[in-house]
């Protein structure tokens, strides 16, 4: 059907009647004139057009007004009402770029690979999954920010993920900053059910919010996190000489995290390698979402170019139309 989203621009279709009615004509005076000793020469040219070409350049005119008042009205054609399917949960992801994500401790299709390329290859496959949810991304290091706000829009939220890059955001980490900023943009979304899933591989080195004091703040807003911790435990080391074992997930602060997720009724996993992290979101994507009724959409197309291309096509034809006579004089 076609709907008119300005309708109340249709009172200008009266603007010529009343401009007719009481502004008053030009002044004989004010037009312009050439003086001649004697007009005999002059006696057959009329000052104004008359008969039927004079009626179509003023029909022509009027259909010019009635069309650009008609795409000032913003003419749409709406389509057919879709449900969309909500689940009512808000899911915010907040992911650490900082510096020691870059440590090659996982596997992936047989090759060592950094951390934040097994967490794009996981995550992304987690984020297609979520279906009605309204999902955003946080990117953090030594400060965090809104890579994605909420949105519906899944496939965009993925490539930004994937866009991502190390050390983007600073070298150190400033979880409680990114809990706090998560904090701020859900804040405004009532009646939901409002998740964080936080990742990193380390301890907050950054930033002037504590994260347990965020994770207050959260509780206190109804935010759930889930925390996850990633890295491996046991990783080999060569230099020229020897090679050693060391432990690339030392600086992880595990601690902090289990409260974190404990204050806010949610869950602490880790993350040793790709196969348990990949199983840490098949656990996340269990969680049941908030019924709600669907929501109703129908798609817009915007129809006033039509109406106003043919008002411009019809304001060249009547210029055209008011150039004949002054040509048949010549």
């Amino acid at each position: 059907m076609i709907h008119f989203a300005w309708p109340w621009a249709f009172a200008l279709l009266v603007l010529p009647v009343l401009v007719h009615r009481f502004c008053p004509p030009a002044l004989a005076a004010e037009e312009a004139a050439l003086w001649v000793p004697a007009l005999f020469p002059f006696a057959g040219i009329q000052h104004q057009k008359t008969g039927r070409q004079g009626r179509w350049s003023l029909y022509l005119a009027l259909l010019c007004w009635l069309l650009l008042v008609v795409s000032a009205a913003r003419p749409q054609w709406l389509g057919e009402p879709t449900e969309l399917p909500i689940s009512g949960r808000d899911l915010v992801l907040a992911v650490d770029l900082s510096g020691s994500m870059q440590t090659r401790d996982f596997r992936l299709k047989g090759e060592n690979v950094d951390r934040l390329t097994v967490l794009k290859a996981v995550a992304g496959q987690f984020i297609q999954r979520r279906v009605g949810d309204r999902l955003g991304l946080i990117l953090f290091g030594e400060q965090p920010y809104v890579q994605v706000p909420l949105t519906f829009d899944r496939r965009t939220v993925r490539q930004l993920l994937n866009e991502s890059a190390l050390g983007l955001a600073g070298e150190r980490t400033a979880i409680g900053d990114a809990i706090g900023l998560a904090v701020k943009r859900l804040r405004k979304s009532e009646d939901k059910q409002q998740v964080l899933i936080l990742l990193t591989d380390g301890a907050n080195t950054a930033g002037v919010l504590s994260p347990l004091k965020a994770a207050e703040l959260a509780a206190r807003e109804g935010l759930k996190i889930y925390t996850l911790g990633i890295g491996a435990d046991a990783m080999e080391v060569r230099n020229f000489f020897f090679s050693e074992t060391v432990n690339p997930s030392a600086d992880l602060d595990e601690e902090t995290l289990n409260q974190i997720a404990k204050k806010t009724g949610g869950r602490y996993f880790r993350a040793r390698d790709t196969e348990q992290l990949a199983e840490i979101y098949d656990e996340l994507d269990r969680l049941e979402p908030i019924a709600q009724e669907p929501e109703i959409f129908r798609p817009v197309s915007e129809l006033y170019p039509w109406p106003l291309g043919l008002a411009l096509l019809g304001g060249v034809l009547l210029i055209l139309l008011l150039q004949l006579p002054a040509r048949s004089r010549q």
